[in-house]
């Protein structure tokens, strides 16, 4: 027996070893991965499609920059609102997918990804004698808080001068909720400017043109200020947008789904079911037709699986209820592989070649067709997975993707682990007819 042989069928184990300790038990976390990733449709969540108003954008902005832009915010506020394994893409020119696992309320999900979060001070307007100027509800006007810069130039007080520092707050005579901000350098000289004009006077407090708050001003006030009259969840929505900056463009919802972990869970467990039925007429086909090598071919599947489960953990791969399926077909095709070695090799010991011969070169002859086929597959899974990000399908992602990944290691499964596994068989398992041959 060469030692090549020796080396491969111990690094076959070694792997075999550390995948079984990252899958078992399924849910246990490994290398910081808490079981596996589920994607929308087994765990259930928000799927919502954007498309941006490139229009308004910013004209020394180009619509890649500005796109770049909106995508970067969406990313801070979904991470800090604290979704687990999010997918944010672009797609084609002006779209934005975004996928959160786990979140079930799917218009908070929209209320904190789309709003622009403008934030912006605003005073009473006064008339000649000093009195507040009514609307025709009754209501005071409110007119743009404006103050001189540092630069001389005359500017409105707006979310852009906040630190990204803003937090929620529960007052400590109250425990009333309050959003806490802090000014750059530019903001504070503005905001002290205000402050001290509007002493005993309401200051509106405006996010994206709605009146969120309008306290009395009670001092003069520099670098920070704090945000009532809002409920906890209100406050922690409004924190997350103002550290992550008022988007560059209006984003418009094209597309909303809201997905039913209740209906993942169903899918999961008839797919098991219809996978372990699958699987045990494979085991059973391999062990009647092809006999040892059919045995050897089922334990290749075993370390195929666990491998598989590894990566699927580890990397990880979101996994969706196409990509089971996607599974379960790699694992066809990995038999399928195995089929086209063993009936080479009944060839070839048909023909006289003693054990060892035949097993080398069927599998020689072999691998032309297993390669080829999987070329294509591998073709098709490339096109599948295009097509499903510019067209938004995430299901079909998931298939391409998993698909992808299986058929990859099938091969490897075929030609290297059963290949090695079949080398030292033959030295123990002589005769023909225990592959399958009679003579």
């Amino acid at each position: 027996m060469k030692k090549g042989n020796v080396y491969l069928l111990i690094l076959i184990l070694l792997l075999f070893g550390f995948a079984l300790w990252a899958v078992v038990p399924l849910d246990s976390e490994r290398l910081g991965r808490q079981g596996l990733t589920l994607g929308l449709d087994l765990k259930g969540g928000s799927h919502l499609v954007y498309q941006a108003d490139l229009a308004q954008k910013d004209p020394a902005q180009s619509d890649d920059d500005a796109m770049r832009g909106v995508l970067d915010k969406i990313e801070r506020r979904v991470n800090a609102y604290g979704v687990t394994e999010p997918i944010i893409q672009r797609q084609g020119h002006d779209r934005i997918l975004v996928q959160l696992p786990g979140v079930r309320d799917i218009d908070e999900a929209i209320k904190l990804i789309g709003q622009t979060a403008e934030l912006d001070f605003r005073e009473v307007e006064l008339d000649e004698v000093g009195d507040a100027v009514l609307d025709e509800e009754g209501r005071p006007k409110w007119i743009e808080a404006m103050a001189v810069g540092s630069d001389e130039q005359t500017k409105q007080l707006t979310g852009k001068y906040l630190k990204p520092n803003a937090s929620l707050m529960l007052q400590e005579q109250t425990n009333e909720p309050e959003v806490a901000f802090e000014w750059n350098e530019e903001g504070a000289i503005l905001f002290e400017q205000i402050t001290k004009r509007n002493l005993q006077k309401p200051l509106g407090i405006f996010l994206d043109d709605e009146l969120i708050s309008a306290p009395t001003v009670q001092a003069v006030i520099k670098e920070t200020g704090v945000i009532t009259g809002i409920n906890i969840e209100e406050g922690r929505t409004l924190a997350i947008q103002l550290n992550s900056g008022s988007l560059d463009v209006p984003l418009k919802v094209i597309q909303e789904q809201d997905v039913d972990a209740t209906l993942g869970a169903d899918s999961i467990q008839k797919s098991l079911i219809a996978g372990g039925i699958g699987l045990a007429l494979i085991v059973l086909f391999m062990l009647l037709y092809y006999r040892v090598s059919g045995f050897v071919a089922v334990c290749a599947l075993v370390v195929y699986g666990i491998l598989l489960t590894a990566i699927f953990k580890l990397v990880p791969i979101t996994l969706t209820l196409p990509g089971i399926a996607a599974l379960i077909l790699s694992i066809g095709m990995a038999v399928d592989a195995n089929v086209l070695i063993f009936e080479r090799m009944k060839e070839e010991l048909r023909s006289g070649r003693n054990l060892g011969a035949a097993v080398e070169v069927g599998f020689n002859r072999a691998w032309p067709a297993i390669r080829d086929s999987n070329v294509t597959t591998f073709i098709a899974c490339a096109v599948l997975y295009w097509f499903g990000g510019t067209l938004g399908a995430f299901m079909v992602r998931g298939f391409a993707l998993t698909l992808f990944m299986g058929v990859a290691l099938s091969m490897f499964s075929a030609i290297i682990v059963t290949r090695t596994f079949l080398r030292f068989v033959v030295r123990a398992v002589t005769s023909p007819s225990a592959y399958g041959v009679q003579k």
